[in-house]
Formats: structure tokens, C-alpha cells, sequence
């Protein structure tokens, strides 16, 4: 496998004011020898965050960026004493060993700057409260930090309508860089996030559509990504950090941060470490969407950037067997037809798409415009791959809709995306958003040995993430030798299992839930009917406020980008 077969060259990348390319001293576009480790589950990566930050000492250096962050939101983890952790792998001391107070992300972050470890934060400002998003939570986590000592600026530089929507943590240690780690993924630091496997959600829960109940469960996935890649992740939240535009241009917004004497200049950073030396197999790419910011473009991308994009564009153009996707959203016809061009020139391919059962806002107004975007989405992929698309929702054990908050792409278990972009036009165009493609050295030696035929063979982290996620779903068990034959490995066989699941536990619920419920947590989606007056007055409010378009507009005329 050639990373350039996959992963996009620096002149494809299309952003040549980044350094995220020519900070590397071959040249390339990527990090090799990383190693990735996939946290499934907030309540995975909370435990973990949890530990690694109080395992951090005067001098550490802690970045992050986030779309929301509530002080209050406990993050759980072990107990001892800061520094005490050797803050790598999955902690499995006990979450109720600290008080609720203590694991909340607001203390977790002051009290790393009370005892000297370098905070800083970009969090996206957000819009009115009326509005229902996160204006108050975000002001409250950055005052909380800077009030410690850290730095927490809330970033509102995007386009109108916009929003920051990168989920980051960095962890730097001067002197001891085999503890760097950087987490990136699909998972806030707020409510809602810190659901287990058993998928009964978060207590300190966010309202969503009457059909998630009062404490709706949640799936999620993130990444701990330690060696050369966590330089890269550090050099993009660099380049954010150091943009000299104002924070909001908004004179609402201006005033407001007068009249809470909010910080709106970011003191200069530490210089940068050097990176970690590799550790592991994983070639990665970090890929960013930034739009075609107004008035004043980003220093670092002037015409924005669309790597996330074009990445799957190119990746796609590689599918042969199977494409698996869990996404919040996939919605846009002008966002899927690259999929759906795949599904089309390929008869073979095979694509599973895991997704909300229900949309996470059900008002009057708001659902319509939540679903014609993915009604349209679906009719252009099931026209290009008929019955070679399958698209299901989550439930638990309880009946309740899972909302499916994961980001993640998977195409013939040799490439792997995961991130906080969703499959839209807004993600990939309009917000800023932070990806991870993954490439891993290490060939998995279960059959099918090289699934697509093209050469490039099954690779194990791409494999083992996918079977990892599917086994979840399925409501299977890992075979108990390493190397038995697995079933879920061939890609026609995971495809007719996963329509085995959720057939049986369909007709169980339409049976009246008679006899023992059958294993799975899959349902088969199908998407409502949309009448053509709905659709008629939803479409324009949903390519306007709900999916925009951010690109440049030679870009959108060309349909490109």
C-alpha cells in the first residue's frame, strides 16, 4: 500500500497557506509510525482525558478546541493524586472514585492551571440561547479556566451562520514527550456524551426529539493518537490560535465581551516541542474543513480548506466491497453523489450506513428540514446501488432510539476516517471540522486478505474498528482465539448479517415484542415519506439555514471542491 493511493498529496490538499504539509521535513502530507487507538464511547474517552490531564505537571502545555464545553459535565476516572497516572491506555480504576465535583471538566481543567500546566481553549462562541445552542455553557467554561489561570477564548471567526465544530485535546509534556497524546473525534466536552456500550445514556443529559426520552442514549467515537501526528494536530490549533482577526465581528457580540471583560487576545504560546518520535504503525493525515471565510479569510486558508472533502473523494474512488459509515446526518445529494458515483461504477460494492433512527430536533418547522435533506440523500443512493444500500438505526435494550453522534468512514477495511465532520455539505464546506484518515502498515491476516483486489489488502486498525463497532451492534461476541475464522471479516457476509439483525428484531417489534428479544440493537431505516408541499418549502430553509455552502463560488458553479 503507497499512502499517496489513498491519503491526498500536499498539492491536492488544495490549501497551500497551511504549514500542516510543509512542516515535515520529507515533504509528504502525512505522519508516519503513530499509533491510533479508537475510545468508543464517551464514557471510554472521559475516563481516559480524565486521567492524562491529571497526570500533567507546572510547564505541561494543554490545548483544546471545542463546539461546546459544560463545566459541570463529569468526566469520571481514577482517583490518586495529579501526576500520579502514567496517562496512556484505558483506565480501569473507578469512575466513582472521585467526587462528582472534582471529575467535572471545569475543575478538571482549572485545577491542571492552578498547579501550573499551560491551558488554552478555543471554543466556539455560539449563537442566543434562545436559539437553543450553547452561548451561556461556553462563556461559564471559559471564564471558570481563565479565572485558574488558563486562557479560554471564544471563537466566533466563521462564516454567518457558521460554527466551530472541532473537537481537540493536546497534551504536551516537556521533557517526558512519550506521554504527548492527542485526542480527536466526534465527542464534546458537555452533556450528553458520557454514555457506555449499554447505551442508557448520560445523567446529565440534553433535551433532544421526545423519542429519545429524558436521557437520551448517546454513540460516539474518538481517537487517541500518539507520535509525529500529534505535532500536526498541535501546528492546526496553532494556526487557529494565532489568526489576527477578532474574535466576533458581531457589535452585539463586541459589547458583550466589554461588559464581561471577556479575554479577546490570545497571548503568545510556548514554542512548539518538537514531535513525538514515531511509535507505531499508523500513517495519518489530519484533514480540516475551513470555509471561504467573509470580508477576511483565514491567514492560514484564504480560500478556506476542504481536505476533509476531497479526501473522501479520492478514498472512494478506491471502493470495491464494502463502505461502512456511521454519521449523525448524511444528508445532501451534493455531498453523497460522490458515494453514490462509487456504488454506480462498482456492482460489487456494497454500502452499511448506521444513523439516528430519529432526527435529534422534532418541531413542526424543524423536522421537515432536518429530513429533506436526507430523504433526497438516500433516494440518490439507493438509485445508484439499489439493494446494495442498507441504512439502520440503534435502539437499546429498553426500545429507546440511540442517537448515533459518530463521524466515522470505513471503506475495504484499508481506510479509515474518523473525526468530527458529518456527511453534508455543511461540514464539508461551510464549519470548521477536524478529521483523521488513517492509514496502518500492519496487514490483518484474516480472510479475505486483500477484500477490494486492488493490492492494498486489509489492514488492521481499518478492520478491527469496523468489526469492533459491528460486533457492538450485531450483539455478538469476538471469537475467543485471535485468529478464528470471523465471519463479520468478509464484507458479503457482514452486509447479510447486519439485514439478518435488524429483520429479526423488526418482526419482533411487530410481533408485539412476544418471546425473548432477539440480540442487536439494529433497526431498519426507513425514511418517512415527505409530501411534494413539504418539500417544496422545506428544501429552500434547509440548504439555507440547516446544510449551507461554504465553498468559494467558482467552486460551487463548477460543483467542485
Amino acid at each position: 500500500m503507497e499512502p499517496s493511493d489513498w491519503l491526498l498529496t500536499t498539492g491536492e490538499r488544495g490549501n497551500d497557506a497551511t504549514r500542516l504539509d510543509s512542516r515535515h521535513r520529507d515533504g509528504a502530507a502525512w505522519s508516519r509510525g503513530n499509533d491510533v487507538r479508537p475510545l468508543v464511547h464517551g464514557s471510554t474517552y472521559f475516563r481516559e482525558l480524565h486521567d492524562a490531564i491529571r497526570a500533567q505537571r507546572a510547564g505541561d502545555l494543554l490545548l483544546f478546541t471545542d463546539w461546546r464545553g459544560d463545566p459541570d459535565q463529569r468526566l469520571g476516572g481514577g482517583g490518586g493524586e495529579p501526576g500520579d497516572s502514567d496517562g496512556g491506555g484505558d483506565s480501569d480504576s473507578d469512575s466513582d472514585s472521585d467526587s462528582d465535583s472534582d471529575s467535572a471538566i471545569g475543575a478538571v481543567l482549572c485545577a491542571a492551571a492552578e498547579r501550573g500546566v499551560i491551558v488554552k481553549g478555543l471554543i466556539w462562541r455560539s449563537h442566543l440561547d434562545g436559539l437553543q445552542f450553547s452561548e451561556t455553557e461556553n462563556r461559564h467554561l471559559g471564564e471558570e479556566i481563565e479565572a485558574a489561570g488558563g486562557e479560554c477564548l471564544l471563537d466566533m471567526r466563521v462564516r454567518p451562520g457558521g460554527s466551530h465544530h472541532q473537537k481537540l485535546v493536546v497534551l504536551r509534556h516537556p521533557g517526558r514527550p512519550e506521554r504527548d497524546v492527542a485526542y480527536v473525534g466526534g465527542i464534546d466536552l458537555c452533556h450528553s456524551r458520557n454514555d457506555d456500550a449499554s447505551h442508557e445514556g448520560d445523567p446529565q443529559a440534553v433535551p433532544l426529539a421526545e423519542a429519545y426520552g429524558s436521557r437520551p442514549p448517546w454513540h460516539d467515537v474518538q481517537l487517541a493518537v500518539r507520535g509525529p501526528a500529534v505535532g500536526d494536530l498541535e501546528a492546526g490549533f496553532r494556526e487557529r490560535w494565532e489568526d489576527p482577526a477578532p474574535l466576533s465581528r458581531s457589535p452585539l457580540n463586541r459589547l458583550r465581551e466589554l461588559l464581561h471583560h471577556e479575554d479577546t487576545s490570545a497571548d503568545p504560546l510556548p514554542p512548539q516541542l518538537p514531535d513525538p518520535e514515531p511509535c507505531g504503525t499508523h500513517t495519518v493525515q489530519v484533514l480540516r474543513t475551513y470555509p471561504n471565510r467573509l470580508f477576511r479569510g483565514y491567514p492560514f486558508a484564504p480560500d478556506g480548506e476542504r481536505s476533509i472533502a476531497r479526501s473522501y473523494l479520492k478514498a472512494l474512488r478506491r471502493a470495491r466491497k464494502l463502505i461502512y459509515l456511521e454519521d449523525q446526518y448524511l444528508w445532501s445529494p451534493h455531498v453523497v453523489k460522490c458515494f453514490a458515483d462509487a456504488l454506480a461504477a462498482n456492482p460489487e460494492l456494497r454500502l452499511i450506513a448506521v444513523i439516528p433512527a430519529v432526527p435529534e430536533q422534532d418541531g413542526r418547522l424543524t423536522l421537515p428540514m432536518n429530513l429533506v435533506g436526507r430523504v433526497t440523500a438516500l433516494e440518490t443512493l439507493r438509485r445508484a446501488g439499489g439493494d446494495r444500500v442498507a441504512v439502520y438505526g440503534l435502539e437499546n435494550d429498553a426500545g429507546t432510539p440511540v442517537y448515533v453522534h459518530a463521524k466515522v468512514c470505513l471503506i475495504d477495511d484499508a481506510w479509515a476516517s474518523v473525526g468530527s465532520d458529518n456527511i453534508n455539505l455543511r461540514s464539508w464546506t461551510h464549519d470548521s471540522e477536524l478529521n483523521c484518515a488513517v492509514l496502518d502498515e500492519s496487514a490483518d491476516p484474516r480472510e479475505p486478505l486483500d477484500p477490494a483486489g486492488l493490492g492494498d489488502g486489509a489492514r488492521t486498525f481499518a478492520r478491527e474498528l469496523r468489526l469492533r463497532l459491528s460486533r457492538e451492534h450485531l450483539g455478538v461476541q469476538e471469537p475467543a482465539l485471535p485468529q478464528a475464522e470471523d465471519p463479520l471479516c468478509d464484507p458479503v457476509r457482514a452486509y447479510d448479517m447486519f439485514a439478518g439483525t435488524a429483520a429479526a428484531l423488526d418482526a419482533w417489534h411487530e410481533g408485539g415484542r412476544r418471546g425473548p428479544r432477539p440480540p442487536g440493537r439494529l433497526r431498519a431505516y426507513g425514511p418517512p415519506q415527505l409530501s411534494s408541499v413539504t418539500k417544496a418549502w422545506s428544501m429552500p430553509l434547509y440548504r439555507l439555514l440547516v446544510d449551507p455552502d461554504g465553498r468559494p463560488l467558482r467552486l460551487r458553479r463548477r460543483r467542485s471542491f
